[in-house]
């Protein structure tokens, strides 16, 4: 690479002086100067990086100047050391041609660019097999090198090796690649460029562009496989720094250029192109520096924690309705979109060279064979654009060509894309309301083919945000919290891919009851507009389902949709978080939680599209976010709902009901069905109504079982639900909920719905479903046999619950990098028997007890709880009544309440107890 311009390098290091300082110390102290050596070198170093982080406070933007700032820093220390190695240890007057060394730096210290805390990758090239004279020199360097605290990647290697290790392995050649003279034998360096390039690099071009390109694929996979996860890996992740270098190694191994900015002049990338190339590169150095500095480490994941450290220190402010973390984010995703299509542009010119090389009667006469699928050319058997003002012409193509790609199944030419993006800004006002082309979105929005493939195409373009300004508003933004995995541009294209796959019959495994209920949607097109539409709002001021419901009105009619269609439309994304809010918040054994939500649904055709939204919805957050519990919870409720509105809202009789459960029971339990009549009896109605009949079997039995035992806790995988089911017979008493939450806590558990019974003789029936902190099962017996011992411990008293709690390490960390303000909500509405109290704090271990322990202090009774958790954020909802069985109704009761929950939620008596 051509050697960089750094100002005032002796500020950073002056390597004159450094070498007189040490040969003054060898002349004063001879072999003992080495500790006093060490110190000036250490000094040196260190006086450096400080130099360079100041640099980088001074221009928190300049992230390239601060990489080739250490990469010259490292080069002047290696020279010193080599020099006082050879001049001083191991001074040699008569060296043989054998006892020549030569230091070459390779990786990215050989591009000449390293983050602060970056490995120094050097080579260390003998003529043949080292000397002894040369083993000790390079073993007397790299001892130097470990004292100053540097981690080397050090390769000692001859000539003849160099070219055989290389020939046979990627990653070695890809490092010789980039391979920089540093210093020693200058005649032997040359001498090993000269065979690295005519024995390893001829004749391998094709193989080296297959190789690396699989090799990022296999990268990007493993780091998420998508530019937009909300912790981003500057480095290795897709869109990021590798990616970048990945074209200059191919441009340089194909053809030999030194530097980025020499692959405008081999036709690989645009002026502009490269231009951005810069504007991207230097921004990952940017923060990869940063991340280096704050961390004091090689750090290159932006994780949560350091997001908002790193914004701050590049100048990002707040601004309306988004935060500077989210700003710079979002800056962050941009720029990754343009690493991915400077990718696509440039390995487009790449084939394309590579075609112009091949020979023979077939390959020219391909490449004269000219086709059209309408307006647009095929060109490698890729959609084209015909020639430069293809899309000035008729702005409307730029629509038309991802309709078109998608409904004959082929990729666009990326010399088209180059073209669109160029032209994108010919997307105004009247191409948004010319007819055409919205019909033509709409088309390619609902298609039946591929919808996500070519919206992603359309929105890398820019064309997508341009046609739709709201979502060209939301694209590359990140949502700054622990529960979202992608930007919202990138999860509603998945949202809608899903969606897709649904209708295809594609998820059948995964989602049976969407796949059956999509069937019978008569509002197909509301469904995917309102699945588009249902975060467009994000990042703005309010509620962004409200706001939501707002663009829909205004936007709907001008793709051509009904005014019953956009009303449709509206009140889906006003409504969108209503059917998973009820489910995973809301106790669904309650008669009034679906009557409730069934008045607000009104209608079959909005509950089917309601429950299809909500599945895509909560899918396309991100992996690890859909389970079998929230599959179930959501067929549960549209169940019941459906049931409501098919029926109407008039209640069937309770006894109609308990009798039809009972009836289902007795079918499980077959000829044991005599205990529905003998321990059944002791459980009142809300029993009976609340629990499904494959548990109210099993507590049957239990029951019958444990008749003379104190206390019974059984556990076991309930595949249903995704979770144990922990079943606790005790008698009962006052604190039991809070301290069978805290021994399942103890445990390693997580509770995520909790059911509390108290049978006519006295005795607690309660039934949780656990899983662990991160939403996986606790199905091993080694699981669950500590789950049922923490449990019984929890309520022997053997164990004190305050202390324990506070010493477990929480299950997410991270979560500590955001604020969450505790929340207490107070609803008698929702339930007619019982007052709902819903708690909304952030996420840590324990918190449930905490809570519980909290409503047990202020003589409460919970018959119920939910929790749902969004990342770093809990929300855990109970339903209680006071002692004697009535609703909390006086304010100065509530606020009381309020007060202990907030206390519990903000830790404050753990922390009291840890100290």
């Amino acid at each position: 690479m051509i050697t960089p311009r750094i100002s005032n390098q002796r500020a950073i290091i002056d390597r004159r002086a450094l070498a007189d300082a040490i040969a003054e110390r060898v002349g004063a102290e001879g072999d003992k100067a080495r500790p006093a050596i060490v110190e000036l070198l250490r000094e040196a170093l260190a006086k450096g990086r400080e130099e360079l982080a100041r640099r980088l406070r001074e221009k928190p933007s300049h992230g390239t100047e601060c990489a080739q700032g250490q990469a010259f820093l490292i080069d002047q220390l290696v020279r010193v050391i080599h020099d006082h190695v050879v001049g001083h240890v191991y001074r040699a007057s008569n060296r043989s041609t054998g006892e020549r060394i030569a230091l070459v730096s390779v990786g990215g210290y050989g591009r000449g660019e390293m983050a602060p805390h970056s490995d120094v990758d050097i080579a260390f090239l003998t003529p043949t097999k080292p000397t002894a004279w040369c083993e000790q020199v390079i073993e007397a360097m790299l001892y130097f090198f470990w004292d100053l605290g540097l981690k080397v990647g050090q390769s000692s290697r001859s000539l003849d090796e160099m070219v055989r290790m290389a020939r046979s392995d990627l990653t070695i050649r890809t490092a010789l690649l980039e391979g920089r003279y540093v210093w020693g034998d200058r005649a032997l360096y040359e001498e090993s460029a000269r065979r690295f390039w005519a024995e390893v690099v001829t004749g391998t071009e094709r193989q080296f562009v297959a190789e690396k390109l699989a090799e990022r694929n296999e990268r990007h996979k493993k780091l998420g496989d998508s530019r937009y996860v909300v912790e981003p890996n500057v480095k290795e992740g897709k869109g990021g720094l590798r990616d970048l270098h990945t074209l200059y190694w191919i441009g340089k191994y194909i053809h030999k250029v030194r530097d980025p900015s020499e692959l405008v002049e081999v036709g690989l990338l645009t002026a502009a192109e490269y231009r951005a190339f810069r504007r991207a590169e230097n921004f990952f150095w940017s923060v990869r520096c940063h991340l280096h500095t704050v961390t004091g480490r090689a750090e290159d994941r932006l994780t949560f924690d350091l997001q908002r450290e790193v914004a701050l220190r590049m100048n990002f402010a707040d601004r309306p309705g988004k935060s500077a973390v989210e700003r710079f984010m979002q800056y962050f995703f941009l720029q990754a979109t343009q690493v991915g299509s400077l990718t696509g542009m440039f390995l487009a010119q790449l084939d394309e060279q590579f075609a112009k090389t091949r020979v023979g009667f077939f390959a020219a006469l391909r490449g004269r064979r000219k086709r059209k699928i309408g307006a647009f050319p095929i060109q490698a058997e890729k959609l084209g654009a015909d020639g430069d003002d293809f899309f000035r012409t008729d702005p409307v193509r730029l629509i038309e060509i991802f309709l078109v790609a998608d409904r004959e199944g082929l990729e666009i030419h990326p010399e088209a894309m180059r073209l669109a993006r160029r032209d994108c800004g010919l997307i105004d006002a009247a191409v948004r309301r010319d007819p055409r082309a919205n019909t033509m979105f709409m088309e390619l929005l609902t298609s039946r083919n591929d919808p996500e493939t070519a919206l992603r195409w359309m929105s890398e373009a820019g064309i997508f945000g341009r046609f739709v300004p709201d979502f060209g508003r939301v694209v590359a933004q990140m949502q700054f919290d622990m529960y979202h995995h992608y930007t919202v541009d990138e999860h509603t294209i998945r949202a809608i891919g899903l969606l897709s796959r649904i209708e295809k019959g594609e998820e059948t495994e995964q989602h049976p009851l969407a796949t059956e209920v999509i069937g019978k949607v008569a509002s197909r097109r509301v469904l995917y507009v309102a699945t588009l539409l249902h975060d467009i709002a994000k990042g703005r001021r309010g509620d962004h389902s409200i706001l939501g419901a707002e663009v829909a009105m205004k936007l709907c009619p001008r793709l051509g949709m009904s005014p019953a269609e956009t009303e449709l439309v509206a009140w889906l994304v006003r409504w969108h978080l209503l059917m998973s809010a009820t489910a995973f918040k809301r106790d669904l054994a309650d008669y009034k939680t679906i009557a409730d939500f069934a008045g607000r649904v009104q209608s079959q055709e909005r509950l089917r599209l309601l429950l299809v939204l909500t599945i895509v919805d909560i899918r396309a957050v991100g992996p690890g976010i859909w389970n079998s519990w929230k599959r179930q919870l959501l067929g549960d409720l549209f169940t019941s709902a459906e049931e409501v509105l098919r029926l109407g809202h008039k209640q069937h009789g309770r006894a109609e009901r308990i009798a039809a459960k009972k009836k289902a029971v007795a079918v499980l339990l077959k000829e044991r069905d005599v205990l529905i009549g003998t321990v059944g009896r002791q459980l009142g109605d809300a029993y009976w109504i609340a629990e499904p009949e494959d548990i109210i079997a099993l507590n049957l039995q239990q029951m019958d079982l444990s008749l003379d035992e104190p206390l019974t806790v059984e556990a076991h995988w309930y595949a249903a639900r995704g979770a144990t089911l922990v079943t606790v017979l005790a008698a009962d008493h006052p604190g039991l909920f809070y301290r069978i939450a805290g021994g399942i806590h103890l445990a390693g558990g997580n509770i995520i719905d909790a059911r509390i019974h108290t049978a006519r003789n006295g005795l607690a029936v309660d039934n949780f479903l656990v899983q662990d902190p991160l939403g996986r099962p606790l199905n091993e017996p080694a699981q669950i046999a500590r789950l049922k011992t923490a449990i019984a411990d929890a309520l022997a008293n053997r164990v004190k619950l305050l202390p324990q709690l506070a010493a477990r390490p929480s299950a997410r960390p991270r979560a500590e990098a955001f604020e969450v303000e505790p929340i207490v909500i107070f609803d008698n509405k929702a339930s007619n028997r019982f007052t709902v109290i819903e708690v909304g704090a952030r996420d840590r271990p324990a918190l449930l007890s905490q809570l519980a322990r909290g409503l047990f202090e202020a003589r409460l009774v919970v018959h119920s709880a939910h929790i749902a958790t969004y990342g770093e954020r809990a929300v855990d909802t109970f339903y209680v009544t006071d002692l004697l069985g009535e609703k909390i109704e006086a304010e100065s009761r509530t606020r009381a309440i309020e007060k202990r929950l907030i206390e519990a939620a903000e830790d404050r008596r753990s922390r009291a107890a840890a100290a």
